[in-house]
């Protein structure tokens, strides 16, 4: 009997049996999860350095969800069936769309897995197709939530907790956790933590008080790691990619680590990311009624910094601290758009970067967009994060379009992006990785020359926020 994910608000209860038998005590030697911390409201101690160095002892951030979706797995050997989401992606925008829709949808609910290991619930892949998979977490995970949330609330929290069981004692995300034959992860690296833009849709759609104040303590946590690991002298954050090629920035072998620096530099990604989780912080913790003061006055520090130091005039749009007013070494790359994103950017400086770069046929507004590199960058090549395009990032930069009152914008990106990847779909029957930016044939678009795999995967859950970014398009028709 299948097992349906409910969509109703169902209160959380402690976990009553461990994950998963598999590679368990090898995980609880490694990984130990965080507890709640500080005060019965869910308040954080003040002291985020303090919070970096305490090693708590294995509890309570481990929280089920529904019942029916999570208790019975393996007793009723079941399935999750998200009915709710199959049914509104046969609704949903242009019926060119549709035949595209259902299938991801239809993917969402295959990949699907019982409790494994860290990971207390049933949880996603990030998609049938991924070369290296199965795997879990990473940024990805923050797409795939924001997909299903609107129809599909509990295997969205069910994916939340996850994510959220898999932070190390150190307060950091792993990189990513590799559900192989032998679970595995790596923590000298994290990843890009936009989930708490994705927490934040399900807590605004359930008001789900348990998973506030979990999802609060992680990030603060998260936070204090930063802040001890990833802090740049001056101002701003950075990720490891400038300095050695680990690909924390989830941009794998992008532009703007072709020539790696000798230090730290502000990212202007890195830097984005941080601020959004300061902001989220303030914002969890004033409705958690603790002190906010101290994450309001970083986020409001980032703010200022992002607008006076990394955004350049010359080319209306965002850069690397030392590519500021430096044609030489400023390569034209999309993440110049998280400060919109984000919420970072001044008014003017975001209308600049909307319409002189995202709108921009020479730039990012290919015919899929939105590229990954500047079209007229002489460093654009049809390879991975080179040029191509990914929808994950196109949805984002919508939504920053949206932050900063430009509607049509944003229904323009999505729109042309939906169009573009239904007329691949129809093409091929695939949901690709990533995309050829001018609509060629996905056989000429690179993924990682010398690597087994040199074609963007196809199945791939954890960059196609597809049926999210419809339901943004239909929204905005509206207004």
């Amino acid at each position: 009997m299948p097992i349906e994910a409910t969509s109703r608000h169902l209160p959380v209860r402690p976990c009553g049996r461990p994950a998963g038998r598999e590679g368990r005590a090898e995980i609880e030697a490694k990984r130990r999860p965080v507890r709640a911390s500080g005060s019965a409201n869910g308040c954080s101690p003040p002291d985020f350095g303090e919070l970096s160095r305490t090693a708590a002892a294995p509890s309570s951030i481990r929280i089920c969800g529904s019942e029916d979706s999570n208790v019975d797995w393996h007793e009723r050997k079941g399935t999750i069936v998200l009915e709710s989401l199959k049914a509104a992606a046969g609704k949903l925008g242009k019926p060119a769309w549709r035949p595209m829709l259902r299938r991801l949808a239809e993917l969402h609910e295959a990949n699907i897995h019982p409790p494994r290991g860290p990971l207390p619930h049933p949880w996603e892949n990030l998609g049938p197709g991924y070369c290296y998979g199965p795997a879990f977490g990473h940024w990805d995970i923050a797409h795939i939530v924001l997909d299903v949330v609107e129809d599909e609330p509990a295997h969205a929290r069910n994916q939340l907790a996850n994510y959220l069981a898999t932070q190390d004692v150190s307060g950091v995300f792993p990189h990513i956790t590799w559900m192989h034959e032998k679970v595995h992860w790596d923590v000298d690296v994290s990843h890009p933590q936009v989930w708490p833009a994705a927490a934040q849709e399900y807590l605004d759609a359930t008001g789900d008080p348990e998973m506030l104040r979990a999802a609060y303590d992680g990030l603060s946590r998260m936070l204090a790691w930063l802040e001890s690991h990833r802090a740049v002298e001056g101002g701003g954050f950075y990720y490891e990619d400038i300095l050695r090629p680990r690909w924390e920035s989830g941009v794998d072998e992008g532009v703007r680590f072709l020539k790696q620096s000798p230090a730290p530099i502000a990212c202007v990604d890195a830097t984005s990311h941080a601020f959004l989780m300061y902001d989220h912080a303030a914002r969890w913790a004033a409705a958690l009624n603790c002190d906010a003061t101290r994450q309001t006055a970083k986020a409001e520090d980032l703010r200022r910094f992002i607008q006076a130091r990394l955004f350049d005039e010359q080319t209306g749009f965002f850069h690397d601290a030392p590519a500021v007013g430096g044609p030489a070494s400023r390569a034209m790359a999309f993440e110049g758009v998280w400060p919109v994103v984000v919420g970072a950017a001044a008014e003017q400086q975001a209308a600049r970067v909307i319409d002189e770069n995202l709108l921009n046929p020479k730039r990012f507004f290919t015919p899929h967009p939105i590229s990954t590199v500047a079209a007229e960058d002489p460093r654009f090549e049809l390879r991975m994060w080179r040029g191509p395009a990914w929808n994950s990032m196109t949805h984002w930069a919508a939504r920053g379009c949206v932050r900063y009152g430009r509607p049509d914008a944003a229904a323009m990106l999505l729109e042309k992006a939906l169009d573009a990847t239904a007329e691949q779909f129809e093409r091929t029957g695939k949901i690709w990785e990533f995309h050829h930016p001018h609509l060629g044939t996905q056989e000429e678009v690179r993924r990682k020359p010398g690597r087994p795999q040199n074609t963007p995967c196809t199945d791939y859950l954890g960059h196609n926020p597809l049926i999210a970014m419809a339901r943004l398009w239909e929204a905005l028709r509206g207004e």
